[in-house]
């Protein structure tokens, strides 16, 4: 599948692992590369939808200097969304029980932006998740936080693990964009190249 792709070296600009994950599930050949220290600030003016994929863009444009032609590079970022505010990577145990306690019994939505660039072109889109959590107790919010690593994911949680298997109610959307890369979007975007 994909094979118009064969003309481009897929360049995954991520250091997630469930990206890594999903990625390989299309049964593309690519290859990661990563900056240090890529600035994922944005200007307060923007909200919801707008966030990830403007960061997404930022993302590649600290790479595009060093890219070579034939090169497509994949950017992504992910946001929970949650009563009007960003829910972004927690700060320590405190902020991701704090993190879940705001999740707790509501619901939010998951946005990624992602950004497909050349050396040629850019092209960016954003996918949009609901996500309806349980009311969770204190016990099972510590419990989570102290065996899992939700440092590294926005809303201070991976819907995969087991805090999704207990928390989790209901989803509309893309449960993959949940989990950082909305895959099914992608390939109809990549299908288009």
């Amino acid at each position: 599948m994909l094979d118009n792709l064969k003309k481009y070296q897929i360049i995954l600009a991520s250091n997630s692992p469930r990206r890594k994950e999903l990625m390989s599930g299309l049964g593309v050949d690519y290859v990661v590369r990563t900056l240090p220290d890529v600035d994922e600030s944005y200007p307060d003016t923007l909200v919801g939808a707008e966030i990830p994929e403007f960061i997404a863009r930022e993302k590649a444009d600290a790479y595009r200097a060093m890219m070579k032609p034939g090169e497509l590079l994949v950017t992504a970022d992910t946001i929970v969304w949650l009563d009007g505010q960003v829910l972004g990577k927690p700060e320590g145990r405190e902020g991701a029980v704090e993190m879940l306690r705001a999740l707790s019994g509501k619901s939010h939505q998951v946005f990624t932006g992602v950004c497909l660039t050349t050396t040629e072109w850019q092209k960016s889109f954003t996918a949009s998740s609901d996500v309806l959590f349980d009311v969770l107790s204190d016990d099972e919010i510590q419990y989570y936080v102290d065996r899992y690593q939700p440092m590294d994911k926005a809303g201070a949680y991976g819907v995969q693990e087991w805090i999704g298997y207990i928390g989790v109610k209901s989803i509309s959307g893309s449960f993959y964009n949940i989990m950082g890369l909305p895959i099914q979007k992608l390939y109809g975007e990549l299908k288009k190249l």
